[in-house]
């Protein structure tokens, strides 16, 4: 018999342990994308695991549960504290409602290596937690001693807490690893909750949207950013999240907006605003006004010292006539809407001392913030402009084209860059704005606006950004934002197999696309190029939902393959937990493996073959 060193040992038994992990089915990925502050209908989606939940209640108790016992006990996963305080209730039904609680933690976390559930069990639970999910005897042997556990967590009143715990365990086991296809921000009123929600998550990423990238800008400094992001936020009525979810003082920029802008019917809120007072509404269409203007001002700061940008078509103050109209190339436009008044006709781009004061104030207030700091950095972090992972090439908007399926070449300075290159670009510029907020006309700080409005952008994919023409114009010729060639070439097998070459990908994985909702309502499907790529904005934002008709796509790979859920519009928690009201949600299957995939064939397998190759070779005495 060999004689082995205790080091030798503890390598071979780590050989067996990455071995047989790799054996195991692959664990769930969950993907959703352009949140856009619908925290309510984020969260539940995350509660529920996108169906998942409920599927694993309706194979363990298909025969043993009515249709209303099913539901109720999902809602008591999903929701445990709000359902549990509905009602007192006797001993037997709490043994009841925690053998089934914990046959649904076992189902769920029978894919994952006892080491594994051990680090996800709450601390206060943890030693009966792992006696309850692991049975090596029958049942029958172990009735006693498991009733004896229930037993007394009723009698020292722990079993709201043990239930609720079990809850948010089930919730963790029914999905490993969560992907956020970009667009937290803007439209809803909370994306700061939302971070909040994924800042807790054990294993996610993050690729970054347009709108995030229109926050992370007005943080580190980007003045036409930060003028957007306040022109937004009144826009849709959600200024109580910069005064309330970041502690911006808006007080200076109101009573600038009030001494210097009039009711104007072009500038009232989008969002339904009943819960807004006359006062809030009032505001809200003052402050519009004042920052579309301060925006295409300082926007023009940015075009005039970067002609790289080609964004000169953008500079429309100077082109206003004095019977206000716009003068186009080959015609006039009458305007409409008209809130000029602190537009010098003789320098048109000019900030008036009150504007620069604002803007400054507001940027200060913005760096001073310690929770939106918390957030930006937590973005900055976490996200990428894509991501690789399982075979899968995961972002936001797009691949800027030309249409005949070439990749656009975007320079800045005296380098050009396009496909994959011009996404590393764009990520290093992210992460050096971030590292220098106090610089505020740095090309890497502009480039974060230009990846909000420029052609060159993989974050917005259009030719330009109509915002003048919008509030302006009656015309709605002139509304019209053309979109990149990417968003007809990824109809096509052959443009998709080109996309995974330049990123160094084979064709067997899929794209997963954001950004542009599918409208579901005029025939369009999320599948597109015979399955290759998918795209999962169906509409969570309220103010899509008419023209989707759903309200968001979310999709799901596990061990068997893909799905993807289309959800109705959630109504609110409050109505779901007293009405127990769940997301309906309708599943496509995208890809069905004929035999279930492992955790060999993921990325984190090829980590622990070349771990256990490696610890091999060590050991080998061949290589010695």
């Amino acid at each position: 018999m060999p004689m082995h060193t205790e080091d030798q040992l503890n390598d071979f038994i780590e050989i067996i342990n990455l071995e047989a992990i790799q054996q195991l089915p692959k664990a769930t990925e969950h993907f959703v994308s352009d949140l856009h502050g619908e925290y309510e209908a984020f969260d539940h989606i995350l509660r529920n695991g996108s169906g998942s939940i409920r599927e694993k209640v309706e194979t363990l108790f298909q025969y043993s549960l009515t249709a209303s016992e099913k539901t109720e006990l999902c809602f008591l996963i999903y929701y445990p504290k709000e359902v549990l305080q509905e009602k007192d209730y006797p001993h037997e039904e709490w043994i009841q409602l925690m053998t089934q609680l914990v046959k649904v933690a076992r189902f769920t976390s029978s894919k994952y290596t006892r080491s594994k559930v051990r680090k996800a069990l709450p601390k206060q639970f943890a030693y009966i937690l792992e006696e309850l999910l692991y049975q090596y005897d029958s049942d029958f042997n172990k009735e006693a001693y498991y009733k004896a556990i229930f037993d007394k967590i009723i009698d020292l009143s722990l079993a709201p807490l043990f239930c609720e715990q079990l809850a948010f365990l089930i919730q963790r086991f029914v999905v490993d690893h969560l992907h956020v296809i970009g667009d937290i921000y803007d439209r809803g009123p909370a994306p700061d909750k939302i971070i909040d929600r994924l800042m807790a998550l054990p294993s996610l990423d993050i690729q970054l949207g347009n709108h995030d990238i229109l926050w992370i800008g007005s943080y580190c400094g980007s003045f036409p950013c930060l003028a957007s992001t306040i022109r937004i936020a009144a826009r849709y009525g959600n200024l109580a999240l910069l005064k309330e979810g970041y502690g911006i003082d808006l007080s200076k920029a109101i009573a600038f907006s009030r001494n210097h802008y009039q009711e104007n019917k072009g500038f009232y809120p989008k969002k339904t605003v009943d819960d807004l007072s006359e006062e809030e509404i009032h505001d809200a269409m003052l402050l519009q006004q004042a920052f579309a203007i301060i925006q295409f001002k300082v926007e023009a700061a940015v075009i005039k010292r970067r002609p790289e940008f080609q964004l000169a078509d953008r500079l429309l103050l100077g082109k206003i006539t004095k019977d206000l109209q716009l003068q186009l190339e080959d015609h006039f436009e009458p305007l409409i809407h008209a809130c000029f008044q602190l537009v010098d006709p003789e320098a048109p781009y000019l900030l008036t001392d009150e504007e620069q004061e604002v803007l400054e104030d507001l940027l200060k207030q913005f760096q001073s913030s310690e929770r939106l700091a918390t957030h930006v950095r937590f973005l900055v972090e976490k996200g990428t402009l894509y991501q690789i992972y399982n075979g899968n090439l995961l972002y936001h908007g797009c691949i800027p084209c030309h249409p005949d399926g070439r990749f656009l070449s975007v320079s800045f300075g005296e380098t050009s860059y396009q496909g994959k290159e011009l996404l590393d670009f764009f990520q290093e510029c992210v992460k050096q704005s971030f590292a220098t907020p106090e610089r505020t006309d740095d090309l890497a700080t502009d480039v974060l606006w230009y990846l909000w409005c420029g052609e060159g952008s993989s974050l917005f994919g259009k030719k330009s950004m109509k915002t003048f023409e919008r509030y302006f114009i009656s015309n709605k010729h002139t509304h019209i934002e053309e979109k990149n060639a990417y968003y007809t070439l990824r109809e096509k097998e052959a443009f998709c197999r080109r996309l995974f070459a330049a990123f160094g990908l084979d064709s067997t994985g899929h794209i997963i696309n954001g950004h542009t909702p599918v409208k579901v309502k005029k025939g369009e499907s999320p599948i597109k190029a015979n399955g290759h790529l998918l795209v999962i904005d169906g509409g969570l934002s309220r103010s899509y939902q008419e023209v989707t008709g759903i309200a968001g796509y979310t999709l799901l790979s596990n061990s068997f393959g893909m799905t993807l859920a289309a959800h109705q519009p959630f109504t609110d928690r409050q109505t779901a937990i007293k009405e127990r009201k769940d997301l309906l949600t309708q599943k496509k299957i995208v890809l069905r493996q004929t035999e279930r995939i492992t955790v060999r064939q993921t990325d984190i397998g090829k980590q622990l073959q070349a771990e256990s190759a490696s610890l091999f070779a060590k050991n080998n005495p061949i290589n010695n």
